[in-house]
C-alpha cells in the first residue's frame, strides 16, 4: 500500500504505467516469498530443537520465542539469531514504510493545499495502521527483554485489537462518519449541560 500511495501521490501522471498488473503481482509475490522463507526458517530451527521438559507455554499463543524457551539447551544463541532475523524483516519493512510515507508527506507539503488534505487524510490512516501493526510486532519479536504479562498483552493487541481498530481508523476518513461523530459529540455535550 505504501508503494501504491507513493506512486499515486508523488507520480500521479505515471501511475497507470508504473503500477501495472505485472508490478502488482511482483510486489505481492515478493511479500509472500519473504514471509514464507522467514516462517520456514523459524520452523526449520524449531523442529531440530531437543525438547525434554515441560510442554506448556505461559501465553495465549504458541509463538517462536516461547517455544525456543522450552528447549533443553542454552537458547541464548538462538534468541540472538531470532532477534537478528526478525529485526531484519520487521525493522527493514517498517523503515521502508516510514521512508515512503515521509517522502509522500514532503511531496504533499510542497504541493497544493486542496489535494494535500485528502492525501494527508489517507496517509494518516495508513501510518496509524502501520504503527499499530509494527509496534507490537517489533516488541514481541525483536525486543530482548521478556516479561510474560507484556508478551500476553502485546500478543492480544497484535492479533485481536489492532485488526479490530482498522475499520474504525479507515472509516474516520469518511465524511458521513465524521459528521456523525460531530453530532454525537454535540449530543453528549448538550446532555451533560442539561444535567
Amino acid at each position: 500500500m505504501a508503494y501504491d500511495r507513493y506512486v499515486a501521490i508523488c507520480k500521479p501522471l505515471h501511475y497507470t504505467t508504473i503500477m501495472s498488473l505485472q508490478r502488482c503481482i511482483g510486489l505481492v509475490a515478493i511479500a509472500w516469498i519473504v514471509g514464507f522463507v522467514h516462517g520456514m526458517s523459524h520452523l526449520g530451527v524449531i523442529v531440530q530443537l531437543p525438547f525434554c521438559g515441560p510442554r506448556e507455554i505461559d501465553s495465549f499463543f504458541c509463538d517462536v520465542p516461547l517455544v525456543i524457551k522450552l528447549a533443553c539447551m542454552d537458547s541464548d544463541n538462538l534468541d540472538s539469531l531470532r532477534n537478528i532475523d526478525c529485526g531484519f524483516v520487521a525493522v527493514t519493512s517498517f523503515i521502508l514504510l516510514l521512508i515512503s510515507y515521509t517522502h509522500i508527506l514532503v511531496t504533499v507539503h510542497r504541493s497544493s493545499k486542496s489535494g494535500a488534505s485528502k492525501a494527508l487524510s489517507t496517509c494518516t490512516a495508513h501510518i496509524t495502521v502501520v504503527v499499530l501493526f509494527f509496534g507490537p510486532c517489533i516488541f514481541i519479536y525483536v525486543w530482548p527483554v521478556s516479561a510474560t504479562w507484556l508478551d500476553k498483552f502485546l500478543a492480544v493487541f497484535y492479533t485481536a485489537i489492532a485488526p479490530l481498530l482498522n475499520p474504525a481508523i479507515y472509516s474516520l476518513r469518511n465524511k458521513e462518519i465524521k459528521d456523525a461523530m460531530k453530532r454525537f459529540k454535540s449530543y453528549c455535550m448538550n446532555s451533560k449541560a442539561n444535567i
